[in-house]
């Protein structure tokens, strides 16, 4: 593994850091002003269109698609360093290049198992950045991080298939551009081989049967600018038998398939946030004293700092490598690093951002910094994609399996 990134990613990572300080940092104060005017906390704020034409217009969109029909061509190891740049900013700066989640997972379900129409009439108004959209798995009736655990089902009725069931914390459902839900469900509840029982489909927002019932709030936030988290019923919800992704029994492989490269965009800006973090440290130690002296002098503060350092260090070097080796031997042969950086990230960039809360004060806490908000989305992350336990638990068989 090559540790100096090629020309094209240098090239890419000097124009990413220029937009990022010319224009989205300038614009987390702006969209703060802006949300508290407008008529729904669930609108996009214009500042953030602002954001997306800008990085139209320089050719910093859709970075994340591998497939050069319909991104930027990019590998997973030339995609990563970009990730970490707007994980600095992450309530702006992945919808600003059109890289937010859900739709990046979204989009590759689209581009690689939907059909000619199904691209035609969702994947390229989200490549476009026009409407938003959201994927159905979680329920709040079951341990959703057992797949086979879902109950919605998805029953093929004549020329049509009828959604049935309940799922929450569904990111992004809240804003209005949502127009397009992707729902696992199954399709064969009673089928022998439960890795075959679930499929995917695709459910418009404005089908009759399908309810909004509420906004999910994580730790407090309503996460208005990722677009909310929903809890959305869907009631015999009728759907053209068109609208399935893939064949069905084929929504299980197709989860692992979305998941894989969605960890290295998680772990890359959550080291992002990281960074950010650290530098938000650092400038508080020097501005602050307490105890006759400055924040900066004091020993356990330079222990945070140093400890968080070397901390970021070793996790950047860890997900480059995992992404090296999905673009080498695959998602199946990195399936041991992916599962790494899924466990080891979140957890110490939540250990991270709680020391620069503490060092911070009361101030850590508040809405004036952004550091409550980055932890909130830093400790989500050992729920999301899949608990870390569960990670811990397959990993290990893995490992053991080296003693049997």
């Amino acid at each position: 593994m090559d540790f100096a990134f090629d020309a094209r990613t240098e090239e890419l990572r000097a124009r990413l850091l220029a937009f990022m300080d010319e224009y989205v940092h300038p614009a987390e104060q702006v969209a703060h002003e802006q949300r508290a005017a407008l008529a729904s906390p669930w609108d996009t704020v214009p500042v953030v269109e602002d954001l997306k034409a800008e990085a139209r217009r320089q050719g910093l969109w859709n970075l994340f698609l591998p497939d050069s029909t319909y991104g930027a061509g990019l590998t997973n190891l030339q995609y990563a360093p970009l990730a970490e740049i707007t994980g600095r900013s992450p309530q702006l700066a992945p919808t600003a290049t059109n890289c937010a989640a859900p739709d990046t997972g979204n989009m590759e379900v689209l581009a690689q198992f939907g059909d000619e129409q199904q691209k035609k009439q969702w994947l390229e108004p989200l490549l476009a950045g026009e409407i938003r959209s959201a994927f159905a798995m979680t329920e709040p009736e079951v341990a959703s991080s057992d797949a086979t655990n879902i109950t919605t089902h998805i029953e093929r009725d004549g020329d049509s298939y009828v959604v049935t069931g309940r799922k929450w914390y569904i990111s992004g459902a809240m804003n209005p551009d949502c127009r397009i839900f992707i729902v696992m469900g199954k399709t064969d509840p009673d089928g022998a081989d439960i890795r075959r029982q679930q499929s995917m489909i695709l459910v418009p927002r404005d089908t009759p049967g399908v309810t909004i019932e509420r906004a999910m709030q994580v730790f407090g936030y309503e996460d208005h600018s990722h677009g909310g988290h929903a809890e959305v019923v869907f009631d015999h919800a009728r759907v053209p038998v068109a609208n399935l992704i893939g064949e069905e029994g084929g929504g299980f492989a197709i989860a692992q398939a979305r998941l894989g490269p969605g960890r290295i965009h998680h772990c890359m800006r959550l080291i992002g946030m990281a960074e950010r973090a650290i530098e938000l440290m650092c400038r508080r130690a020097v501005s602050r004293d307490a105890f006759g002296k400055a924040l900066a002098q004091q020993g356990v503060v330079q222990n945070w700092i140093a400890d968080a350092r070397v901390a970021v260090e070793q996790l950047r070097l860890l997900v480059l490598k995992t992404a090296w080796m999905m673009d080498t031997v695959g998602n199946r042969g990195a399936h041991t690093e992916i599962q790494a950086i899924k466990i080891a990230t979140p957890r110490t960039v939540v250990g991270i951002l709680d020391r620069a809360i503490q060092l911070y004060g009361a101030g850590g806490v508040s809405q004036d910094f952004p550091l409550a908000e980055l932890y909130a989305g830093a400790r989500t992350l050992m729920i999301a994609d899949g608990p870390d336990e569960v990670h811990q638990r397959s990993l290990a068989r893995r490992e053991l399996k080296k003693y049997l």
